[in-house]
């Protein structure tokens, strides 16, 4: 499939970096939040629960799954953007928090990662259950994209029929390259946030569950890669951070996705390397669109006006037939 031109320019005189656009909208942006959402929890297989924000449209038969980042839950900013602006379309719309991202810590031992899709799957068959849908699509951001890239390859011919197209931002294909590249000292700030809330989490799950955890191995974490090779792979059954990278990370189901499916990527997202940006296999895809505009940063886009690009863009590609 050809690359796709983007058209997408940021138009903020003061934004003049992938670091600029990356933090003004995770800090500073106001989404015009007129929609309530309404919260559910619903139980999972192994006894845990996942806390869903509803955004339903009483007229629609579609709907729209979105999935957030790593750390991230469904009241970022980019997750209420997109939310808001597809069920102002009066599109019916699902945002759901990974195990140990809502208000409570979730009951297991395991918490989420990169590749739980059982989860995702999980949520999207309770959404099929629970509403009359015609036509469901996807949206992922961040860990959320290489989430819902891997569940579209990893068994394409058993996707629900309803499932239609998906739409992915700022995507890091290549787990193992993307953990490497946060180590660099401009990503100084970005992965200290990470750490931050990770080690909370830890501390927190050990304080109120009866499960154990060896907290003297925080103090030799400094950086994602660390976290990923003594807690991530060790608690969902991993051999290490490397083989929880190669098994967890989207690139290599990207050439089994047979849902039409949009890639976007800026070139000057802080938190992609190059190997984040699948060009080849893409190429080599009828289905997988890909589209890397000049600017945006990681999860940004801003758009003045409102409503961000990202936003804007994910309608047209989902609701728009493709030629």
């Amino acid at each position: 499939m050809p690359l796709i031109a983007s058209h997408y320019q940021n138009t903020h005189p003061l934004l003049i970096n992938g670091h600029l656009q990356t933090i003004y909208p995770a800090l500073f942006r106001c989404v015009p939040t007129q929609y309530s959402s309404e919260r559910e929890r619903i139980d999972t297989p192994d006894q845990d629960f996942l806390d869903l924000d509803w955004y339903k449209s009483p007229r629609s038969s579609t709907l729209v799954i979105i999935s957030h980042g790593l750390e991230g839950d469904t009241q970022r900013p980019y997750m209420l953007g997109m939310a808001n602006y597809l069920f102002q379309q009066e599109l019916n719309v699902l945002c759901w928090n990974y195990r140990s991202c809502s208000e409570e810590m979730n009951r297991q031992k395991r918490f989420y990662h990169l590749g739980a899709t059982d989860d995702l799957h999980w949520v999207i068959q309770h959404a099929l259950n629970t509403l009359s849908v015609e036509t469901l699509y996807l949206v992922g951001f961040s860990a959320g994209g290489n989430l819902t890239l891997k569940y579209l390859g990893e068994q394409p011919t058993r996707l629900p029929a309803a499932l239609k197209k998906a739409v992915v931002f700022s995507v890091p294909c290549n787990l193992s390259k993307g953990a490497q590249h946060l180590k660099r000292w401009q990503n100084f700030v970005y992965e200290r946030r990470f750490m931050k809330s990770l080690r909370h989490k830890i501390q927190t799950k050990a304080a109120v569950t009866t499960h154990q955890f060896d907290l003297q191995r925080l103090r030799h974490i400094k950086h994602i890669w660390d976290f990923d090779e003594y807690f991530t792979a060790p608690l969902h059954g991993f051999e290490g951070a490397e083989d929880y990278y190669a098994r967890a990370g989207s690139e290599r189901f990207i050439p089994s996705i047979t849902t039409p499916t949009l890639l976007v990527n800026a070139l000057n997202d802080p938190f992609l390397p190059s190997a984040c940006y699948p060009f080849e296999e893409a190429q080599a895809s009828q289905y997988v669109y890909l589209e890397t505009p000049d600017t945006g940063g990681h999860c940004g886009f801003y758009q003045k006006g409102g409503w961000y690009w990202s936003e804007a863009r994910a309608y047209e590609f989902l609701t728009t037939a493709i030629s």
